[in-house]
């Protein structure tokens, strides 16, 4: 196992590391700016209320798909969704991709979990609810999908910049959306979890490659 991790292809591809070094610096201040902003508050201001009134309490078929999003980042359904992923990688022979969608899943929900009690913020009046574990997640998850795709079809910067950005942002607005029309969440608590996959996937992804280049 030591040997296949070792001359495994990286889990962060070439292409992709400075842009998503520096996408990751950016998406940590977003994180620390909006948990000041939301310090202990549970109030609906700026972002959140111009956009919680027109989401929240989203009625059939809508809530059917939101329901279904949810369940994406339930245990169960992550845990599934996990699996597949790392089952895939693992068969394409990308052992440390492998590994990757395991612990960048792991280290961003940890984040958000070690987040929301020093936040404080609530929503409902009890629940904690900054930054959003089910947006992180899944944007986690649609980030080592770019990664794997970057290294399969060998893209250069420029397409994997575009590709990289544009999966995790179709899937953290997908399941964004879906916490917000729930009433789960805020819509600052969907960025906070954005920007928390933004910041902790990539740099679980370069640990790792450091790591395994010493094996």
């Amino acid at each position: 196992m030591r040997q296949l991790v070792r001359t495994a292809p990286p889990a962060l591809p070439a292409a992709l590391r400075t842009p998503l070094a520096m996408s990751a610096a950016l998406a940590t201040a977003v994180v620390v700016a909006l948990g000041i902003l939301h310090f202990h508050d549970s109030g609906l201001t700026g972002l959140d209320a111009a956009i919680l009134p027109s989401v929240d309490g989203v009625q059939p078929p809508w809530g059917y798909l939101a329901l279904v999003f949810d369940f994406g980042g339930e245990p169960v359904g992550s845990v599934i969704l996990v699996a597949l992923l790392a089952g895939i990688c693992f068969l394409l022979n990308r052992v440390r991709t492998a590994v990757l969608t395991v612990l960048g899943v792991v280290v961003t929900v940890a984040v958000t979990t070690v987040l929301k009690p020093i936040v404080g913020r609530t929503i409902h009046g009890e629940f904690l609810s900054y930054p959003s574990g089910h947006t992180a997640m899944a944007t986690a998850l649609a980030l080592v999908v770019a990664l794997l795709l970057t290294d399969r079809l060998g893209l250069g910067r420029g397409a994997a910049v575009v590709l990289a950005p544009g999966l995790a942002l179709v899937a953290g607005v997908a399941m964004g959306w879906a916490e917000v029309a729930l009433g789960a969440h805020y819509p600052t608590d969907a960025v906070g979890g954005f920007c928390t996959a933004l910041a902790a996937v990539p740099a679980t992804a370069w640990l790792l490659d450091r790591v395994a280049d010493r094996l």
